[in-house]
């Protein structure tokens, strides 16, 4: 790697843009705020290398998650109104699937043996054990949900509020001021936001019920992941980089060149590799962190449109679903290492 490069994974902090540091908890969502068309995943070519380790028939892939709690994956289908529940432990056990009352807009993990789906005006709790529901009436068209300290409810808009419900039923707290709230973050304490339209990660101040500091997320970022150390991992997708944050305050800490138009994160708390899907080359490739600069560990062949991915909890596999049907990909870790 030359100089440059790693001059500019090294300083990121420099590289990075002030977009916005504001107080204000009311007013119109997102109304005058200057925003991009959010980017989207590349179309991938046709796959003309064999998907690396193993692949399952599925319908298009949306969404996935894995759970340690209940060993399970969790995939949104097709048309966003199906939910399946793969069993992890027993791959030949048939899948339970689950109807939502609607199009799925966001699938993210909840309290351990749980995921929420947020559908519509509401969010759905699914206890992945008993593969059943709880649906939560929120306010406005939810786009992302994520569970905070004390079982409080934080569900962001795509309008750019974000309503926190506490267990007590009391009034929601509300804090506006985004364009689009597209992926939330917990990190301990700290709660992030993700503003494809604005291309930002926003940290929230709710003690005071307001905006804290806002970064600009590269030229068009899609989609974050956290990991136990605290970071946020951000694909930026058309500026072909991922991006490394940590809240509290929010500081960018990494920025790394990923050629492919990398879309789809997540990390492997286990083996700490934070791995990416690359959706204009039909990869996913793997990268370690510890060094402060990331280092690539392993990529492999994946089925076509890798829109997500996950890791099985248990082993480290690497699950990457295809959203064209191309089926639901599992790579054992040493197969790459």
């Amino acid at each position: 790697m030359g100089a440059s490069v790693r001059r500019r994974a090294v300083l990121a902090a420099a590289a990075c843009a002030l977009v916005t540091l504001t107080g204000c908890s009311s007013g119109s969502s997102g109304a005058g705020i200057q925003t991009i068309q959010p980017a989207t995943p590349a179309k991938s070519p046709a796959v003309t290398t064999a998907p690396a380790g193993q692949v399952v028939a599925s319908a298009p892939i949306r969404a996935l998650i894995t759970d340690s709690a209940a060993a399970a994956a969790v995939a949104v289908l097709g048309d966003g109104t199906e939910l399946e529940l793969l069993n992890l432990r027993s791959p030949g056990t048939t899948p339970r699937v689950i109807h939502l009352p609607g199009v799925a807009t966001s699938l993210s993990p909840g309290n351990p043996g749980e995921a929420l789906v947020t559908v519509g005006r509401s969010v759905v709790r699914v206890d992945l054990a008993h593969a059943t529901t709880k649906v939560v009436d929120v306010s406005g068209d939810a786009t992302a949900a994520a569970v905070l300290p004390g079982d409080r409810l934080a569900v962001g808009t795509d309008q750019g509020e974000l309503y926190v419900y506490s267990t007590d039923g009391s009034s929601p707290q509300r804090i506006s001021g985004l364009a689009s709230v597209d992926a939330l973050a917990v990190t301990g304490s700290h709660l992030s936001a993700l503003d494809r339209r604005q291309t930002s990660l926003t940290e929230y101040d709710l003690d005071a019920g307001k905006l804290g500091l806002s970064l600009r997320a590269g030229d068009g970022a899609t989609n974050l992941a956290t990991d136990h150390y605290g970071r946020i991992l951000v694909t930026d997708t058309a500026g072909n980089e991922l991006l490394v944050y940590t809240a509290g305050p929010l500081i960018l800490r990494q920025r790394f060149p990923v050629p492919g138009a990398p879309y789809a994160v997540t990390y492997d708390d286990h083996h700490n590799l934070v791995w990416l899907t690359l959706s204009a080359s039909n990869e996913v490739v793997g990268y370690d962190l510890a060094s402060g600069m990331p280092r690539e560990v392993a990529r492999y062949p994946t089925v076509q449109q890798p829109n997500s991915v996950a890791v099985d909890p248990g082993n480290g596999d690497v699950l990457v679903g295809s959203a064209t049907g191309g089926g639901l990909q599992r790579i054992a870790l040493q197969e790459g290492r």
